[in-house]
């Protein structure tokens, strides 16, 4: 509108004209806040060319932080039947500011002398006693997952060739953690969980006391739990707590003894998960934990508990301190319970300097600004900040997008950028890794890996968001069905079993 039509109105009909173009340029302005890019930093690059991948790919990112240094490893170039060329790595050394980014040698035939055929499920860990960084593994042979596997490093750039912890075939969802606290009884240890789909997704655990040099016999809970996407966290005390997804509930169980043994698992929470259009693999709905300075444990899944009809997956929360006991779940009020955004594939950071009230958490996540997009979804990557133990938290920002489902390599169950995610604290600032993908060329994809360049910090004056009141609505039902002991499809759930249970044995 220009000044020759303002001033052809009367001076009460200019002023109500000047009311509503106000009006409407401070909503497009909190619109443009909410989608405003944020610059990005490419992080690495599929180079491999084998035949058997969909080149050039990367996905699934797990992320870890220790003082200045922060790792985060990958899938590099995916494979239909299941993993990648090999599993890449990228390093900051100073906070974020720049990176080094390269391959685990001797773990694939496609680099460095390796023996297997293709790598997945990568999981990052530090054990600060023995100045070793981790990075678990699932080694594949001819799309089967035949073996867990460690990389140790001391500089988290030059990478040993793998350690087997097991090797007994079918292994799925590994993941790994480490004891960090001194004044911990068992301080130095680490701690890596599997599941065996072959036997029903029995979970299994093992341990290391010299900085994943070795590895002791793996152990089942007390109840021979079954579960995927486990995520162990060690408490200040020593005792390890291991949040993990069961047929449509989360479960628990605990080691207070080192891993020697584990305890029973117990229910946590159900889990209503409607799943995303658009053929998109998503991680089956697993969870995403981290702890905080003084042991709480954070817990986020996906979950359309709070919406009528589960239209949409929201993100939840529950915390715990002793792993025992959860609080009931809360959703993440990320966008109004009313809209038709989809959020999904979480993950969680945690400043491990702050606790309590004042914790300050950080989750990335993926989402299509419509749920019920079909065939026609656009995938983002989202951001949320808390800094008040999860109390209240920002509006979700974009991060990346729109993508094209069509720029994404397809895999058994679905086109993929992961099923898992996380953030990782550095000197307090959070930094997360996704991936992120473009117009393919040339025949090729054009997928990678992503941080920022500015750390996922929250202005002061953005307003800060509630679910306090909100309820679960009553009788609410996912309608995702799970069918698959496995991600990959290779296991069946017999159709008597294709329910949650009512409670953990």
């Amino acid at each position: 509108m220009n000044r020759t039509s303002l001033k052809s109105h009367t001076g009460r009909n200019t002023s109500a004209l000047y009311l509503s173009f106000l009006v409407f340029a401070i909503a497009l302005a909190m619109v443009a806040s909410a989608h405003a890019q944020t610059t990005l930093v490419k992080l690495s690059t599929d180079t491999f060319h084998d035949s058997d991948a969909q080149h050039r790919t990367e996905v699934e990112p797990d992320t870890f932080a220790w003082g200045s240094t922060i790792v985060t490893a990958f899938q590099v170039a995916r494979i239909f039947g299941g993993g990648g060329a090999d599993v890449g790595f990228a390093t900051s050394t100073n906070a974020g500011k720049t990176w080094t980014s390269g391959y685990l040698p001797g773990l694939t035939d496609n680099y460095k002398g390796g023996s297997f055929t293709a790598a997945s499920d990568a999981a990052v860990a530090y054990d600060a006693k023995h100045g070793e960084w981790l990075i678990s593994t699932l080694p594949i042979v001819n799309d089967n997952g035949e073996a867990v596997a460690i990389s140790r490093s001391t500089d988290a750039i030059h990478w040993s060739k793998p350690i087997i912890v097991d090797n007994s075939g079918s292994d799925d969802k590994n993941w790994i953690t480490c004891d960090n606290t001194t004044t911990s009884p068992h301080y130095g240890n680490c701690y890596t969980e599997w599941d065996e789909p072959g036997q029903g997704d029995l979970i299994f655990m093992s341990t290391s006391s010299d900085g994943g040099l070795t590895w002791g016999p793996a152990h089942n809970t007390a109840d021979n739990a079954s579960g995927l996407g486990g995520q162990p966290l060690v408490l200040p005390n020593g005792t390890v707590v291991v949040p993990i997804s069961t047929l449509g509930s989360m479960i628990a169980f605990r080691s207070t003894d080192g891993g020697k043994s584990w305890s029973s698992s117990s229910i946590i929470a159900n889990q209503n998960y409607r799943g995303e259009d658009g053929g998109l693999r998503a991680g089956f709905g697993m969870p995403t934990a981290q702890i905080d300075g003084a042991g709480k444990i954070y817990m986020v899944w996906p979950d359309c508990s709070f919406r009528s009809g589960c239209s949409t997956d929201d993100l939840v929360l529950t915390t715990s301190t002793n792993g025992t006991t959860w609080t009931k779940i809360a959703r993440i009020p990320i966008d109004p319970v009313t809209s038709t955004v989809d959020h999904f594939i979480p993950g969680i950071g945690i400043d491990r300097a702050t606790s309590g009230k004042t914790a300050h958490l950080a989750v990335t996540y993926y989402y299509y600004p419509v749920a019920a997009c079909n065939n026609s979804c656009k995938l983002y990557v989202g951001y949320t900040i808390s800094q008040d133990g999860g109390k209240t938290w920002t509006k979700g920002k974009e991060l990346a997008g729109p993508m094209q489902l069509s720029w994404l390599p397809n895999s058994q169950n679905g086109l993929m950028v992961a099923d898992y995610l996380a953030v990782a604290y550095s000197n307090g600032n959070p930094f997360g890794v996704f991936a992120v993908a473009k117009t393919p060329s040339g025949g090729l994809f054009n997928e990678a890996m992503y941080t920022t360049k500015a750390p996922l910090l929250a202005g002061a004056d953005e307003p800060r968001l509630s679910s306090k009141g909100e309820k679960p609505v009553p009788n609410a039902k996912g309608k995702y069905v799970w069918k698959y002991y496995d991600d990959d499809g290779r296991y069946p759930i017999p159709p008597a079993k294709q329910v949650r249970p009512s409670k953990q044995k």
